[in-house]
Order: structure tokens, then C-alpha cells, then sequence
């Protein structure tokens, strides 16, 4: 029972990466920095606003308060981000979260935050493609290009169309029906992924500039044609502090991201400097768009008119400003490319620190012989992704990765504190201020806003993590390296 939580050491955390040459190191501050803005700003700023603002058959909505929501979610965001950075500092290598739990609270919560991340970048990956299809689809139609129905729509969408059926092609009985674009984007980033980190950044750079230029013009046009009493009227927050904390557990798809710049420290140039930097940037600056966003949003158009997919676009069409929601399309195909293309690179490389301590097979953990990645699991990925989002509805998805997301956030918080109980001596290069206090707050914070989500996902959630458990016992409790040493290292 007691090796079940048997501790790798932080060195020896180190030592695995650099075995066998470990990644590239390419990346710095701003790249790393890109990085978390083009994780941050992609799905939930252009389409989960509108449901946090205004609700929908599920939910109450936050209304003209959701800068409020927005600034709960970032402050719960900003407590895990604190302690992502001690830990991306301490241990610079990949894995993330999984990596920081491995070395504080034992194989078997590690093994359950790792399974637990796939929600986060992998399920959360398949929304972020649908909702590009969506607005690459918007695209086309914009230059006159409109593709057949059945290329674009998921099979839960069209069981609800029974003419989309019809008009669909069949193979025998079954009607062919296909999200083409989602599939596509999925294999091109793929495909970038493999070739390099570096190549892959700088992409990623360019559409992060794309975005935040698209996201300046709504602001620029927003604030011109702006009327305050919008923001009153009927009342700031028509459904109180429920409808708040509603939005803000809806909202807080918008800051998953950041954390995304840890899975890259082994690919940092120094990582212990730039680490921090990048997560704790990336954050403050999303933080700033999003209330400026969110402000120029409510005070456009009314609260309750904006339960649509794109709701940005939706405002500037409000006030007649059609040559913008245009542009801003653009912007939206932009932000969620950048966005598929860190979080796939997040899960690659979580998958293949749990091959390196043998809790997945070891294939996982190699790297390609020339571009130096870790093509195996940059490929599986794909595929998983690719496949699910060629065919998957979005809907309870962006639920499901939220509360994955924030159970992580919960287990960082509390390794934080025990890395401290057991190793205080140990040099920092990044200290979380006011342990224990902070970490705690951290807790309760993301405790609250996963409160706040629906009962169905959380049996969602228990389903998967049961899953998780049957893999663990199953394959990685006979196959991990911690518990073939002799005798098991759990200093």
C-alpha cells in the first residue's frame, strides 16, 4: 500500500528528463510568454462569454457582472498560477502537474493528475476544434465558399436535423455526417508539432499577434459606439451572486492555458527565469483584455441577447458594424489555432514523462531521431482528437475540462505545501508567497467554482477518473520504474 505513493526525488525528476539528451532548448521569455496568451485567448473569450454572460437553458447567466465573474476566475487562476511557478522553476522539466505531484504526494496522485490533464488539453482540445470549424466555416461563407452541411456539422447536431439528414450522402443505411475542418486543423497541427518546437512557436507567435490585433480592433470599435446605461440596465447583476459564480465557473474555460507554458520548461533556455515569467505574464495581460473585452461586450449590446456561439461578432453586427465582425472572424480562426497548437503540445509531452517512469508504455517516451520531439505521442494524440472532434458534439465537453482542470489546480496547491514541509531548504528560484495561506486560498477557490458546476459532470468526471484507475492498476502499477527500485525511493 505504501508504494503506492512511493516520491521520486526532485533530482531525480531532472535527471529523467535530461536521460537520453532530452528535448531542445529554444525557447525564451517571450516566446514562452506567446505561448500561455495563445493558450489562454482562443475558445472561451470568443464563444463561452456569451453563455457566462447570459445563460442558457442550463444555467442562470452573470449579465453586465460578469467582470466580476471574469475577475473571480482570474484570481483563482492567478493563486495556481503562484504555485505553477515555484514548481516549473524547481523542476524544469515536462509533465507539468503531473511531474510537481509525482515528486510531492506519490506515483498514484501523480498517476491521477496526468490522467486527470487529458481533460484538459487532449477532450479540451476536441471543443477548441469544433468551435474552429465553426468559425472557419463563418469564414468561408464571408467570401462566398459554403460547404455542404454534412461537412460541417457533429453527428449529435444533425440527429436533431432530420433534413440535413436527408440530404447527407449514406453509406448503405448510414447517413454520412462529418466535421471535416475540425478533423483537418487537428492533423495540420499535428503534423507542425512533429517537424518542431521551435517551427511550432513561431507560429504560434504569429497567430497570438494575429488575435490580439483583432481583439484591439473590437476594442477600438467597441469603445467608440459604447453606451454605459447598458451596463445598469436592467440591473448589473440580474441574477445575483448565483448567476456571478455561474459565469465565473462558464468563464474559467477562458484562462485554461497557462499552465500549458510549464509542459514546455524542458525546451526553455532558462527555464527557471523564464518559466515564471511566461505564466505570470500571460495571465495578467489575458486578465486586462478580458475586462476590457467583457466591458466593451455589455455595454454594446443587451446582456440578454448574447446566448450565441460568437457572441463578439453578434455585438459589433448589433451596431451595424458588419465590415468588423468580418475581421473579427479572422481573429477568432486565429486565436483557436494557436490554442489547439499549445495544448497538444502540452499532452505529447505530459504522455511521455508517464512512459519515462513506465506508467505508460515505453514507445511513448521516444523522440524523433531528427526534430528531437516526441513524435509518438504528438501523433496518438492527433488522431485521438482529430477523430472525436471530426464526429463529437462541444457541449458538455468545455464542462468536463473545466472541472478537470481545477481538480489539477487543487492537487499543485496542496504539493506546494507539502514540497515545503519536507524539503524547505531546498533553493527556489521562485518562491509561491505566504505558504501555507495562499496555496489554501488557491483550494477553496477552484473548490468553489467547481461547486458551481452541474451534478452530470461531475459523474462525467468520476466516470473518467474510474477509467483512469482501472489503466493504473491494470498496467502501471507492475510496469513503474519507482516501484522496481530496491528499496523503493520515496525520500
Amino acid at each position: 500500500m505504501a508504494q503506492l505513493f512511493a516520491r521520486k526525488t526532485v533530482a531525480q525528476c531532472i535527471a529523467d528528463g535530461e536521460a537520453g539528451g532530452g528535448l531542445k532548448r529554444s525557447l525564451g521569455p517571450v516566446q514562452l510568454t506567446a505561448l500561455g496568451i495563445g493558450a489562454i485567448i482562443g475558445a472561451g473569450i470568443f464563444a463561452a462569454i456569451g453563455t457566462a454572460i447570459a445563460g442558457d437553458s442550463g444555467h442562470v447567466g452573470a449579465g453586465s457582472a460578469i467582470v466580476i465573474s471574469i475577475i473571480l476566475a482570474g484570481a483563482t487562476s492567478a493563486f495556481a498560477a503562484l504555485t505553477y511557478s515555484e514548481f516549473a522553476a524547481l523542476i524544469p522539466i515536462s509533465g507539468s502537474a503531473y511531474t510537481y505531484a509525482y515528486s510531492t504526494l506519490g506515483e498514484l496522485i501523480a498517476w491521477i493528475i496526468g490522467w486527470d490533464l487529458i481533460l484538459e488539453y487532449a477532450v479540451g482540445n476536441v471543443a477548441v476544434a469544433i468551435g474552429w470549424a465553426g468559425y472557419f466555416d463563418s469564414l468561408l461563407r464571408g467570401f462566398g465558399v459554403t460547404m455542404p452541411r454534412w461537412l460541417v456539422t457533429d453527428l449529435r447536431a444533425a440527429l436533431h436535423d432530420p433534413g440535413l439528414l436527408a440530404s447527407a450522402p449514406h453509406l448503405g443505411p448510414i447517413p454520412i455526417v462529418f466535421n471535416l475542418p475540425a478533423f483537418a486543423i487537428v492533423g495540420l497541427i499535428t503534423w507542425l508539432l512533429v517537424i518542431g518546437t521551435k517551427e511550432s512557436a513561431w507560429v504560434n507567435a504569429l497567430m497570438v499577434a494575429v488575435k490580439l490585433g483583432v481583439i484591439g480592433l473590437f476594442l477600438v470599435v467597441g469603445f467608440l459606439h459604447i453606451h454605459p446605461a447598458q451596463w445598469t440596465s436592467p440591473s448589473f447583476a440580474p441574477n445575483g451572486l448565483k448567476g456571478i459564480s455561474v459565469g465565473a465557473a462558464i468563464i474559467f474555460f477562458s484562462y485554461i492555458g497557462f499552465d500549458a507554458v510549464s509542459t514546455a520548461s524542458e525546451e526553455a533556455k532558462n527555464p527557471q527565469r523564464d518559466i515564471p515569467i511566461g505564466i505570470i505574464a500571460s495571465l495578467i495581460i489575458c486578465t486586462v483584455l478580458y475586462v476590457a473585452i467583457a466591458l466593451a461586450l455589455t455595454g454594446l449590446i443587451p446582456w440578454d441577447k448574447l446566448n450565441v456561439p460568437d457572441p463578439l461578432a453578434v455585438a459589433l453586427q448589433y451596431i451595424h458594424a458588419d465590415w468588423a465582425a468580418g475581421i473579427l472572424a479572422l481573429g477568432a480562426v486565429a486565436a483557436m489555432t494557436s490554442v489547439l497548437l499549445v495544448f497538444q503540445l502540452g499532452q505529447a509531452r505530459i504522455f511521455m514523462s508517464m512512459a519515462r517512469d513506465g506508467l505508460l508504455p515505453p514507445w511513448a517516451a521516444k523522440l524523433h531521431p531528427r526534430y528531437k520531439t516526441p513524435h509518438i505521442t504528438t501523433i496518438i494524440t492527433g488522431i485521438f482528437v482529430a477523430v472525436l472532434a471530426g464526429f463529437a458534439p462541444i457541449g458538455w465537453i468545455l464542462e468536463l475540462t473545466n472541472i478537470g482542470t481545477l481538480f489539477a489546480f487543487i492537487l499543485v496547491a496542496l504539493g506546494i505545501i507539502v514540497l515545503r514541509r519536507r524539503e524547505p531548504d531546498r533553493p527556489r528560484p521562485f518562491r509561491t508567497p505566504w505558504v501555507p495561506f495562499l496555496p489554501i486560498v488557491s483550494c477553496l477557490f477552484c473548490l468553489y467554482l467547481m461547486l458551481s458546476l452541474p451534478l452530470l459532470t461531475w459523474v462525467r468526471f468520476g466516470l473518467w477518473m474510474a477509467i483512469g484507475a482501472s489503466i493504473y492498476f491494470l498496467y502501471s502499477v507492475r510496469h513503474s520504474r519507482v516501484r522496481q527500485m530496491s528499496p523503493p525511493d520515496r525520500s
